[in-house]
């Protein structure tokens, strides 16, 4: 199987980025070692706003006019869901736990949000308000998804977390299975589509990395 080819490394503004979303034109990126949210501008990478997040970011996705955020709290590692409006902040009233406090990365198409709990190998489905509309089973661990085209992706990764693949996935069934695209030579972390190109963090590299596939 072919490799990704990558187009561009950078360093991340932060140590150890995680999860990465476009909120229209700007990158967003969640650091593992400050809890900052940073917004990039991805052709000077100049940082345009820096803001601290409750907690450790595991997850971003934009919806609608906001982005969404998984945060893990406090010494059990707890997870919860917070609505995020870039200029404004976290709104801390829709703190919400992500079921059996488990999650980490999001995916959006705009209406529905994607939640992967890894631990469980399954995706959860909500619609804008928060609601459970249904459970997708992953045949695989998930290191980021996102979507291009209407077309679901995932980093999948086998259960030492090797072997990483950019891989497509049919969330409108419930048991969906896997089409390989491209190898991933190196630790990727989520993915972020910015209508040509995808991104993801190297975390451990604290590098922040855009290819194609």
């Amino acid at each position: 199987m072919q490799s990704v080819r990558e187009l561009e490394r950078q360093p991340s503004p932060a140590p150890r980025p995680q999860p990465l979303a476009f909120y229209g034109k700007t990158l967003w990126m969640g650091s593992w070692d400050t809890n900052h949210l940073y917004a990039i501008d991805p052709h000077t990478w100049r940082v345009l706003e820096e803001v601290a997040a409750p907690g450790k970011p595991y997850g971003l996705a934009a919806l609608g006019a906001e982005l969404r955020v998984v945060v893990s709290i406090g010494e059990e590692d707890d997870r919860y869901l917070y609505r995020f409006v870039p200029g404004q902040g976290f709104d801390p009233e829709s703190k919400t736990a992500c079921p059996d406090f488990t999650g980490s990365h999001l995916a959006s198409d705009g209406t529905t949000l994607y939640l992967g709990q890894m631990g469980k190998q399954r995706i959860l489905a909500f619609d804008a308000s928060g609601s459970l509309l249904r459970e997708i089973a992953l045949p695989t661990r998930c290191g980021g998804m996102g979507l291009r085209a209407g077309t679901f992706y995932i980093i999948s990764a086998d259960d030492e977390f090797e072997n990483l693949q950019l891989a497509t996935l049919d969330v409108a069934v419930s048991h969906p299975a896997l089409a390989p695209v491209a190898a991933i030579p190196f630790d990727a972390r989520s993915l972020a589509f910015d209508g040509d190109a995808w991104w993801t963090s190297h975390r451990e590299a604290s590098q922040i990395v855009s290819f194609l596939a």
